[in-house]
């Protein structure tokens, strides 16, 4: 087994609450165990584009650059979803953009400045990533992160519950005022492919009917579920919609199509729900897009304990000798799965999922 002097965190993809939590607890598990440990800009981007920072594109990480950073969201090192260095979009001198890999970049980075390990906190495209420079001789651990809890062989990822708590008092607000002007309230949420922000937030928050990107949906049940609200004097309905939830007969609402280095973004689908409610109940409807304050401010006090958890834990496998895997949180204790086994799949939310059976028990309206 090989000593460490030397290790790096970089952080990719959205950012989540809880990312510098875990930046910290690296660094001081790190630094306690005579590591010396530095941050890369961005991702990938401070290796790929050091001309991009004035100040660096990797950072040296000491205790006072860390100090009172756990609480605050974001990410000190910042972050990207557009700098995946095995298809780095590249600008081609006929103007086009062409997918470069750029990985062996990253590889003789490494070698050249003695970094001896690297804990990679992100999603599925960043674990992906982490996976493919281990199986080209990076000692890599994977630290899991997303909003979304769309990640495998983890119980839950920090910054899910800060979302989910975020969505819920914002439900928790939207009751009054559509119980005050009858009116169908449609509340969008993050969630591409999988609906675990829109199902755990609409339980809590009351919902009455929830949009999942699992089970397509017919807006003819929805429209059924007000009218029989209506009848019973209940002249408001609150209903909550995954921006990657789907008709049966059609596609998801998409912003702006995928290219090279991009995934496609998502985005629509509330002020369309809540037109096409509007057209089959007769009654005024209104959409409200969370988005991307659900990604904001700080992380929960469970989500900070997860990601302090997860960091620590990290640095412990690295000092084991672990190499090639992520950080998973199984009830109760943090262990280590191979990072081959996460990358390029997704939880989504399952179909015998005892919560979805609990939603269905509360007569929530599913569009089924």
């Amino acid at each position: 087994m090989s000593l460490i002097r030397r290790m790096a965190i970089c952080t990719g993809g959205g950012d989540a609450p809880g990312l510098n939590a875990v930046i910290s607890s690296v660094v001081w598990s790190a630094l306690n165990r005579g590591w010396d440990c530095v941050g890369i800009r961005d991702g990938f981007n401070g290796i790929l584009e050091p001309g991009r920072y004035p100040e660096g594109g990797v950072i040296a990480l000491t205790r006072e650059r860390v100090r009172g950073i756990s609480h605050l969201g974001g990410t000190m090192l910042g972050s990207t979803n557009k700098g995946n260095p095995l298809e780095y979009p590249q600008r081609q001198p006929d103007g086009s953009v062409r997918a470069t890999d750029r990985s062996q970049e990253i590889l003789d980075y490494f070698q050249r400045e003695g970094i001896d390990a690297l804990v990679s906190v992100g999603g599925d495209g960043s674990l992906t990533i982490a996976n493919a420079l281990h199986e080209r001789g990076l000692r890599v651990i994977g630290v899991p992160k997303t909003i979304d809890n769309d990640l495998d062989k983890t119980f839950t990822t920090f910054g899910f519950d800060t979302a989910v708590s975020f969505a819920t008092e914002c439900l928790d607000r939207l009751h009054s005022t559509a119980e005050s002007h009858q009116r169908i309230m449609v509340v969008e949420v993050m969630g591409r492919y999988a609906g675990w922000i829109a199902l755990h937030a609409g339980i809590a928050g009351g919902a009455h009917a929830i949009l999942l990107p699992e089970i397509p949906y017919d807006l003819a049940s929805v429209a059924a579920k007000v009218r029989a609200r209506d009848s019973r004097g209940r002249s408001y309905t609150l209903v909550v919609v995954a921006e990657g939830a789907q008709p049966r007969a059609g596609q998801r609402a998409v912003q702006a199509a995928a290219e090279v280095g991009r995934a496609e973004r998502l985005g629509g689908i509330g002020e369309h729900v809540a037109a096409e409610l509007a057209r089959l109940t007769g009654k005024e409807a209104r959409a409200v897009v969370l988005g991307h304050l659900l990604r904001g401010g700080s992380p929960s006090s469970f989500d900070r304990i997860a990601a302090k958890r997860f960091g620590t834990a990290a640095v412990r496998g690295l000092a084991q000798g672990l190499r090639g895997v992520m950080v998973s949180l199984a009830h109760p204790n943090v262990v280590y799965v191979p990072l081959a086994e996460v990358a390029g799949r997704m939880k989504a939310v399952p179909a015998d999922s005892d919560t979805l059976q609990t939603a269905r028990d509360l007569e929530i309206c599913l569009g089924e």
